[in-house]
């Protein structure tokens, strides 16, 4: 790590749209000759790789029924689940002469502050950080997330999709045994403790200050947010060309499938095929929905005017798009 003056946030919002603004924020435009530690939360959140396919990276049925947010993030890796179990870290330094990914140079200070509460870690042990790096005119954005008391059922779920009815062009996440950190402790310690033995920890290694963000600091941030963070251009239009297929059973019609296509987003193609009955051949709404974003609303929008039901004997227009979105 560079020896250069450290200065530490504390970001106490949990808007993972914001926090990544931040993270943007502080790489981009404060002084160079400083090394930077920020700690931050993120509330039921899914952040994706820079480079990965939202469509085909997280359980989107499960993101919509439990209110889950999915924000892109600037460096590349594998798609997260964030809760308040969760204590994400994020180093922003100079790289020196690094020219390829070193986690290890920026995990190690998190290994210590596990030791110092009893709780014996590695870098290449059984999964309870996961960590990506970004890397841009010589500076390195590192960060990670800490698993201490996340809830294991929904970093398995909202992340899942069915390897086998998904080819992705894009970067398949690839996804580990995972533990918490709070299972391994000897003694019962809160997550805000913990915050405090790891920043302790890292101002040991390298004296710091706090940074205080100012009015115009916080702007800047809010105004990154709104223009890329919070948007679905950014979000899910940027994924990448992708193959899929959704299928369900309706009581009523028999089974659909929806063979899918989509680019940046958009169904670029689309054909529907079951053992279902129909007035009028799917193709016709078929040929409606390309050029469509694969999203809630625009999917609504599309509809609007059709009945799904002429189409598949049965199903409404809402069942309609919660299979497209399944």
């Amino acid at each position: 790590m560079a020896q250069a003056k450290l200065s530490y946030l504390d970001l106490y919002t949990t808007d993972p749209a914001w926090n990544l603004a931040a993270e943007q924020y502080v790489f981009d435009c404060l002084p160079r000759d400083q090394t930077y530690f920020m700690l931050w939360q993120n509330n039921n959140a899914v952040i994706i790789g820079k480079h990965q396919n939202a469509a085909a990276e997280i359980d989107q049925q499960f993101v919509r029924e439990n209110g889950v947010r999915v924000v892109r993030r600037l460096s590349g890796g594998g798609a997260v689940y964030h809760d308040m179990g969760n204590l994400n870290f994020t180093f922003i330094a100079d790289a020196g002469d690094m020219e390829t990914i070193n986690f290890r140079l920026f995990c190690q200070p998190v290994v210590a502050a596990l030791a110092a509460l009893g709780v014996q870690a590695e870098v290449n042990g059984r999964k309870f950080s996961g960590n990506s790096q970004y890397l841009k005119e010589g500076r390195v954005m590192h960060h990670g997330t800490i698993m201490f008391d996340s809830d294991l059922d929904r970093v398995a779920q909202a992340p899942h999709v069915d390897q086998e009815k998904i080819a992705a062009k894009g970067v398949a996440s690839v996804r580990s045994r995972v533990t918490t950190v709070r299972q391994h402790m000897p003694h019962p310690v809160e997550l805000e403790e913990f915050r405090r033995v790891l920043l302790d920890n890292i101002l040991a290694q390298q004296l710091g200050e706090e940074y205080v963000l100012t009015e115009e600091d916080k702007s800047q941030i809010s105004r990154l947010r709104e223009q890329r963070y919070a948007t679905w251009e950014w979000n899910y239009g940027q994924s990448r060309e992708c193959e899929m297929t959704r299928q369900k059973r309706f009581p009523a019609c028999g089974g659909v499938e929806a063979h899918l296509s989509t680019d940046r987003g958009v169904i670029r193609y689309i054909a529907f095929t079951g053992d279902f009955f129909s007035v009028v051949e799917p193709k016709v709404l078929a040929e409606k929905l390309v050029g469509v974003r694969l999203e809630e609303q625009s999917l609504r929008d599309a509809l609007a005017q059709e009945d799904a039901g002429r189409y598949f004997s049965g199903p409404k227009n809402e069942e309609l798009i919660e299979l497209l979105l399944s």
